[in-house]
């Protein structure tokens, strides 16, 4: 083959090679499109050599955030949190379509470098700002992205929501005053956010949608599918994330894992749970303490998400676990119910646990002592004699003090029907160790102190002008129990003579309204 055969060949076989890259290129250009994979954004906030070079490399980006990622990684271990930080923020806009980035750098800050720090209100800056490079930045370079959405909704239900770390009341307390200005007092002011007419509440719907990334519409529709819930606290934005994410994945379907879908529907109906257990908010009028109270409300809704959950699940062992979720929180929604003095709801929920699990106990792991068919009374009694260990007299002494207490203290707030039913609870449980320990000796079990010396210790802590309950508090308890008014403290006498224009006054003491602590009791 002669030289001028061979250049005619090579150039044909360039030709027909050039040819083909073109159209290859072609496919993956429009897989990249329909795959998110396509974007040229300019870094910013970047030292001007890191800008050029990533222009300058283009596809090279890769190798250059993998180098800023390992040294992230050594800042971090360097205790150098704020440079990690900063590093962090140039990863993801150095490859800002890669989930997988926004994350670990998300969840590095909100779980690993926030419990470096011992002071909540360093520990809650880190959590605020892996929650919001997620919501702000991530999902603003992969919009209805499931898994960005899943783990918001993780940082709401177990990180905040949760009690597993140390400052999660100072958490909560944080995030209630940042909603409080948008859903008032109740944590359900839905129809200002839609329908605002102040120009406060513009500012508020604007500010929930713009810096929240809130959907007052989306959320209202939430809240009546799962609430109605209190949006102060992160349960209820638990679940609108992680109702968002199940959306989304409905409008992609089979590009989201199946353990994806699963653990968005955990997290719904975890958070559900956590809300019936501690999703009200509501401050002592007293003492302007604020503290968490179950909410009721939910256990429909959360008895038939539990059935929904357990319909869509194909997998029989993760059938398993929604049943036994479910059986656990009945028995919780039951006792819950019984205390709160909704009796009739009590009694239908309790119904319905043995209707459904004819098979299983009403209390795991129940002592021979208890019947396999208890009635709801011996069912909350039997709750507290296990929680508190029924053979230990001092233990049971303080639960009885501690339910009668509580009953005194409802009484004074006006919680009438609470104390009705914890002041019963107390005597049951009184009279069932009672019972128990009748037939015994002393060196066996020993007997408790009278009922009525009990009673009386309480109240007498209750009503104590030094160490009770606020003046306030004390005066509407003497009037519920038909008590005389509290005796007034005499005035130490002057050592001089007071001044003209001085009073000397026995009046109570003033009433002070402190401000809301910075963490929930």
């Amino acid at each position: 083959m002669n030289a001028r055969l061979k250049k005619i060949i090579c150039l044909v076989l360039a030709a027909a090679l050039l040819f083909a890259s073109g159209r290859m290129q072609a496919w993956l250009n429009r897989d990249r499109d329909a795959l998110g994979l396509t974007r040229n954004t300019v870094l910013e906030n970047a030292p001007p050599v890191l800008a050029f070079t990533t222009i300058a490399l283009g596809g090279f980006r890769g190798i250059i955030s993998n180098f800023l990622w390992i040294r992230a990684n050594d800042l971090q271990q360097d205790d150098k949190f704020f440079e990690a930080a900063q590093l962090a923020d140039w990863i993801t806009k150095l490859e800002p379509t890669f989930t997988q980035v926004w994350l670990f750098q998300g969840w590095n800050m909100a779980y690993n470098i926030s419990v470096k720090f011992k002071d909540p209100t360093d520990r809650w800056r880190w959590v605020e700002n892996g929650i919001e490079l997620l919501r702000d930045d991530g999902l603003k370079y992969n919009e209805n992205n499931v898994l960005i959405h899943r783990e918001l909704a993780w940082f709401f239900q177990h990180k905040m929501g949760a009690n597993l770390d140390d400052a999660n009341m100072y958490y909560k307390a944080r995030w209630a005053q940042e909603m409080m200005p948008f859903f008032g007092p109740g944590g359900t002011n839905f129809a200002a956010l839609l329908n605002p007419v102040t120009p406060t509440e513009r500012t508020n719907a604007l500010v929930l949608r713009d810096r929240y990334k809130i959907d007052a519409k989306f959320a209202k529709s939430v809240d009546e599918k799962y609430g109605p819930l209190d949006w102060r606290l992160p349960e209820a934005h638990a679940i609108y994330w992680g109702r968002l994410g199940l959306d989304d994945a409905d409008k992609n379907p089979g590009k989201v894992k199946s353990d994806d879908l699963i653990t968005l529907r955990r997290i719904i109906y975890q958070s559900l749970l956590q809300s019936m257990h501690h999703g009200r908010l509501t401050i002592d009028p007293y003492t302007r303490r604020p503290s968490l109270t179950p909410n009721l409300e939910v256990v429909p809704i959360l008895n038939e998400t539990y059935e929904e959950m357990f319909r869509e699940e194909t997998q029989a062992g993760q059938r398993d676990g929604i049943l036994k979720a479910q059986r656990n929180f009945l028995r919780d929604a039951v006792y819950f119910l019984y205390e709160a003095n909704r009796i009739s709801d009590a009694q239908k929920w309790f119904k319905y646990l043995g209707d459904k699990f004819p098979d299983k106990p009403v209390i795991e792991n129940q002592p021979d002592s208890l019947p396999r068919t208890l009635t709801l009374d011996e069912y909350a009694v039997a709750v507290v004699q296990i929680d508190i260990g029924e053979t230990s007299q001092d233990r049971v002494t303080a639960a009885v003090q501690g339910l009668l207490f509580r009953a005194y203290y409802d009484l004074a707030i006006g919680e009438d029907d609470r104390y009705e039913n914890l002041k019963r609870l107390a005597n049951r449980v009184y009279q069932r160790y009672t019972q128990k320990t009748s037939g015994f000796n002393g060196a066996d079990r020993i007997p408790l102190p009278p009922y009525n010396q009990l009673n009386s210790q309480v109240l007498t802590q209750l009503l104590d002008p030094d160490q009770g309950i606020p003046y306030a508090a004390r005066a509407a308890l003497r009037t519920q129990l038909g008590l005389p008014a509290e005796p007034q403290k005499a005035a130490a006498a002057p050592t001089t003579a007071p001044a003209p224009g001085d009073a000397a006054t026995n009046a109570a003491p003033e009433v002070t309204t402190n401000p809301a602590p910075t963490a929930i009791p």
